[in-house]
């Protein structure tokens, strides 16, 4: 009788190590894939694809593709707000420049691209799994729910667009800015005595 309460105590042991162990090959994995935004974005595309693929011929679950449009809608709100709107809040700090003669300054997002991504990717993967489950099929008029959409997503984008278009600023920006010119650097590399 102890050797089966000895090893009910020590089965928990391997389990945790194995998800430790699954967790920090995750995480390296995300990490590695930090850098590389386009090819995060192919593979959530070819993601899209198969949930689309699935939905289709499936012919349901539309309101779990209605939910995660609305969930997508929301993290998109986020991805283009500013961290501090100049609407609503006075700050010290830098803001965002409202005339020509402003000084610039940088856009920071309320939600980082890599969260972003990883944050619908997410999502896509869930709608995906949920798709397996009978559940999750509920019957529905599933052009009303476009239409819904539809209307939520023109509304919170004029605002948003109204927003960017007043103070100036956008937020889609491949890659870091580099200040440094080719003649400098062509220059220095010329002056080295070989």
């Amino acid at each position: 009788m102890e050797g089966v309460g000895g090893d009910g105590a020590s089965a928990p042991a391997p389990l945790n190590q194995w998800k430790n162990d699954v967790w920090r090959t995750y995480q390296y994995y995300l990490d590695k894939s930090t850098p590389h935004s386009t090819y995060r974005w192919i593979g959530t595309l070819v993601l899209l694809a198969i949930y689309v693929l699935r939905v289709y011929y499936v012919q349901g679950f539309y309101i779990v593709s209605y939910g995660l449009g609305i969930y997508i809608l929301n993290l998109l709100m986020g991805f283009l707000s500013p961290l501090v709107d100049p609407e609503l809040e006075v700050s010290d700090g830098p803001m965002l420049p409202t005339k020509s003669s402003d000084e610039f300054k940088p856009f920071i997002r309320r939600l980082p691209e890599f969260k972003f991504w990883h944050s619908v990717t997410s999502a896509f993967l869930i709608a995906f799994l949920m798709t397996f489950f009978s559940m999750f099929d509920v019957p529905v008029f599933w052009p009303i729910l476009l239409f819904y959409w539809i209307v939520l997503f023109v509304m919170t984008m004029r605002r948003q667009i109204t927003h960017m278009i007043k103070y100036k600023y956008i937020p889609f920006s491949i890659g870091k800015q580099k200040y440094g010119s080719k003649k400098a650097s062509a220059s220095s590399s010329g002056t080295r005595g070989d």
